[in-house]
């Protein structure tokens, strides 16, 4: 693994992957984008989204994303990956605005492809550090 380009936020991550009722994995990803930039963040969220849901082994066509935005158990840049079907977990984040441009930290089942899905992030253009329990 390569160093994480922000150690204190890989290490908070880290512990919120500790033990719960399902093991998981995650991905911080930087961007280069600010406050301003909602539409642009809103269009990551969901590119980055779709890459879990397949390497979770879901059709991207068969999820949809849940935003905090109405919801007072959210937090306003906290968004779920759920299917449409049952609306069962793919993934969830938090967009974390830190030193001017957006961190967004996801998180997803353990099982899913994490490496995979750290390769297809790349291809995307974006910096992303891997986190695992």
């Amino acid at each position: 693994m390569s160093e994480p380009l922000d150690e204190d936020l890989y290490q908070r991550t880290k512990r919120l992957l500790e033990p719960g009722e399902i093991e998981l994995a995650g991905a911080i990803v930087h961007t280069d984008l600010d406050g301003s930039d909602d539409i642009e963040m809103h269009q990551a969220t969901v590119d980055i989204g779709e890459i879990i849901a397949e390497g979770a082994g879901y059709d991207p066509t068969d999820t949809y994303v849940y935003s905090g935005s109405n919801d007072s158990d959210f937090a306003s840049n906290q968004h779920q990956g759920l299917t449409l079907e049952d609306d069962g977990f793919v993934w969830e984040c938090q967009q974390l605005l830190r030193e001017g441009s957006f961190d967004v930290v996801f998180y997803y089942e353990a099982s899913a492809d994490h490496e995979g899905i750290l390769k297809a992030i790349r291809e995307k253009g974006f910096q992303v550090t891997g986190v695992e329990e």
